[in-house]
């Protein structure tokens, strides 16, 4: 049933895989091997899969290896579908819940501002997720992190950052700070009010 709503026996296997392996790479014979398919059927859809932006690829030792994309558009839904575990949608998620997060970001001691992007930020394009400035304790951000991406249902990028280092890199309008307060982004932390006049 889900092979022909899918097209294809060998893409619904690897759909499969990829979504119950995140942070995992996996070379074009060992994939054949795991799920029991031909080789060129698997590097025909492996293409395919690339081309869209469900899977990403990098060489090492001589052999390439495909990872699934967590920032892929639509990886959370494709994970619900094809993943053994079972995992809420965001649009499942009380919005208590999903301002819980955020409140234990706002929460961090010692935060001077925090700015959401990337994934957390519907129409960024950012690399980043969330940035922190400030010298929150390691093992609190770790906890918010963890938090975020439970409930995401992916891992995040996010950077520390000491407030220092930050005030002069917005000050000489530094590529980095830059692209993320040009692009869509949310302030849930702004305690030198240094952003409210940004773009």
């Amino acid at each position: 049933m889900i092979d022909a709503l899918f097209g294809s026996k060998t893409r619904v296997k690897l759909l499969h895989l990829f979504m119950n392996n995140p942070g995992k790479s996996f070379y074009v014979r060992e994939i054949t091997r795991l799920i029991d398919e031909q080789i060129n059927s698997v590097r025909r859809e492996l293409a395919n899969m690339l081309k869209v932006g469900i899977i990403t690829s990098d060489s090492a030792d001589n052999k390439l290896y495909y990872e699934v994309n967590q920032r892929y558009e639509f990886y959370v839904p494709l994970r619900a579908i094809f993943s053994d575990q079972k995992m809420a949608m965001p649009a499942e998620a009380a919005s208590v819940e999903k301002d819980d997060w955020r409140a234990e970001v706002k929460g961090l001691p010692h935060l001077r501002a925090a700015i959401t992007a990337g994934v957390l930020q519907k129409g960024s394009t950012s690399d980043v997720d969330l940035l922190l400035v400030g010298n929150p304790p390691a093992a609190k951000v770790k906890s918010a992190v963890k938090r975020i991406e439970e409930h995401e249902g992916r891992e995040i990028n996010y950077t520390t950052m000491k407030f220092e280092e930050f005030y002069y890199r917005l000050s000489v309008r530094d590529r980095f700070i830059t692209e993320i307060i040009n692009g869509k982004h949310s302030v849930l932390v702004d305690t030198e009010q240094l952003l409210t006049n940004q773009k």
